[in-house]
């Protein structure tokens, strides 16, 4: 496995790759890489693509009083995950190689960028599309790999990538959890013991709402509305959103039909956390 650090030699990489008739993966991520960010290589890998992941701790994404200096690092096992999994190159440029001092070009996706996460994150998603767009200018992908625990994030990268024009296809993988239904985050290790048992509380609310439905109840206040108890029966637990929404839109529905997108965010001690579903 090859490691580059400029986007020269990324581009090169996988212009040569298509010269040769294949097709090229990406799979972004800021690093801390666990099970759910190998279950996005191994997807890759299925496809028989040329494997690039990106890690990257994304600057612009973080607002001034989040954890961008404390974002967990772990460049050495995040390369042995990745190789282990059949990534063919890692990139890992510094921050002036993706931002010049020069820099004064922002990519945002208005409307979408303000819903969900980026109502209580204001300019998050701008920087979202910023660092994902230069990716995808410095690697030519034919496809790229994101996690449905982001599904927010993906509704904007599929709005912009279709606005743009950019040609690459957003491949969404199901969300990886522990086995007792926590979703796999890189922000998980900040979490004591005590905050990890009550974390569990948003993947029963997700279960509470899918039973909910199957069994006919559709009325978004009424879904909600049972999410919030059981969330807030943990005291250590301050919910940011509970939100039943158009996926494409991020826009809040008044009946869930399947396909609706139910979705969480909330702050286990100081560490904010999302979980989601897809209802069918």
């Amino acid at each position: 496995m090859q490691i580059i650090h400029t986007v020269s030699e990324l581009r090169a990489w996988s212009r040569t790759r298509r010269t040769g008739g294949r097709v090229v993966g990406l799979v972004p991520t800021m690093g801390a890489l666990h099970a759910g960010h190998a279950s996005l290589i191994r997807a890759a890998r299925r496809e028989r693509d040329a494997v690039a992941v990106s890690i990257f701790v994304n600057p612009t994404q973080f607002g001034p009083n989040e954890d961008f200096s404390r974002y967990p690092r772990t460049f050495d096992a995040d390369c042995k995950l990745a190789e282990a999994e059949g990534a063919d190159v890692i990139f890992a440029p510094t921050v002036d190689e993706l931002y010049p001092t020069s820099t004064t070009t922002f990519v945002e996706v208005e409307g979408l960028s303000d819903r969900l996460d980026g109502a209580s994150r204001p300019g998050h998603f701008r920087g979202v599309a910023t660092v994902v767009s230069k990716l995808f200018i410095a690697a030519e992908p034919d496809r790229a790999y994101f996690g449905q625990k982001d599904a927010a994030q993906v509704a904007v990268l599929r709005r912009m990538t279709e606005d743009l024009r950019l040609g690459v296809e957003i491949v969404v993988c199901p969300i990886i959890r522990d086995p007792d239904g926590l979703a796999l985050s890189s922000r998980n290790v900040y979490l004591s013991a005590e905050e990890r048992t009550q974390a569990l509380s948003l993947s029963r609310a997700i279960r509470r709402v899918e039973t909910l439905f199957t069994n006919g109840v559709t009325d978004t206040a009424v879904l909600i509305a049972a999410a919030d108890k059981l969330i807030q029966n943990e005291n250590k637990i301050r919910i940011d959103y509970i939100a039943l929404v158009d996926w494409s839109t991020l826009l809040p529905v008044e009946t869930a039909t399947p396909g609706t997108l139910f979705a969480i965010a909330a702050y286990v001690g100081a560490t904010r956390l999302i979980d989601n579903t897809i209802l069918l």
